[in-house]
């Protein structure tokens, strides 16, 4: 894997998390603070641009009103 592409995963993940914080009407500020996670950290899971701990995936689902199988469903 070239060392400039994003693995598919942390992509498809990040975009699931994005489609569910935008249903939810939420900014990514307002996911962060009811997250209790930077919203900088949001903003680079929502790119595909970093891994995340399966702590940081349960605060963001329970965040989001979803379960964290919601969020990996289509791996």
């Amino acid at each position: 894997m070239p060392s400039k592409q994003k693995p598919q995963h942390r992509r498809i993940v990040g975009e699931k998390i994005r489609s569910y914080r935008k249903q939810a009407g939420l900014t990514q500020e307002q996911l962060a603070e009811k997250a209790d996670l930077h919203h900088n950290f949001i903003g680079e899971v929502e790119r595909g641009n970093m891994e995340m701990s399966l702590t940081s995936m349960l605060k963001i689902a329970k965040a989001l009103a979803v379960r964290v199988r919601d969020l990996v469903s289509d791996l």
